[in-house]
């Protein structure tokens, strides 16, 4: 199944930051000044961005760790986060140079019921581009790839999963809801995650 995107913003509104996806936060710009020395071009920083964020920070469950995050510096800063927070830290490095970055998310099986799962698309070489930076271990093998999608997951329809194809320009509400309830992650992985989208995503308050 080919993915088709859906979205009625030009690509360069994909380069403004809200207070999740914190573009202007001077140690998430830091760094991606510091990613982006000696990268050739867009898509190779695009690419270093990518692996750092997948293979350095860790998610959430698979390190056992408790920790929530979910601003881009709060993700850069502990190093830690569920696949909705890697995402806005990659957006935001994305972002601060100039690549338009996506919020897209996934309905996947979770257990006896479905978890909405969070990844990106960039903007390049003049389309739009889904990667997922969740983080690799022995049953997962996401790459940074332009030419065909390497994702975390597959997504089967006949179990209730769902591609969303709406490119969101900011994170979805049922999200930040989620996560800004809950003070232990882990306490809430297997129950308590968002399990599908609503209507999309609503302006964050400031």
């Amino acid at each position: 199944m080919v993915f088709s995107p859906v979205s009625t913003s030009d690509p360069s509104a994909y380069l403004a930051a809200d207070p999740i996806i914190e573009v202007d936060h001077p140690a998430v710009r830091s760094f991606g000044d510091e990613l982006r020395f000696g990268s050739e071009g867009q898509v190779d920083f695009a690419r270093r961005a990518f692996e750092w964020v997948r293979d350095e920070v860790a998610h959430s469950f698979d390190a056992r760790d408790p920790r929530v995050t979910l601003r881009a510096s709060q993700v850069l800063e502990q190093r830690v986060g569920l696949c909705y927070a890697k995402s806005h830290l990659l957006a935001a490095l994305l972002r601060g140079q100039g690549i338009p970055t996506a919020l897209c998310y996934q309905r996947l099986l979770h257990g006896d019921g479905h978890v909405l799962h969070g990844l990106v698309a960039v903007y390049l070489e003049g389309a739009w581009h889904r990667q997922d930076a969740r983080g690799n271990r022995a049953d997962i093998a996401a790459e940074f790839c332009l030419d065909a999608e390497r994702l975390a997951f597959p997504v089967d329809p006949s179990l209730g999963e769902i591609d969303y194809p709406e490119l969101h320009l900011t994170p979805a509400r049922v999200v930040i809801d989620a996560l800004l309830t809950v003070t232990d992650i882990l306490a809430v992985y297997d129950h308590g995650l968002p399990t599908a989208l609503n209507s999309g995503s609503d302006p964050l308050p400031h």
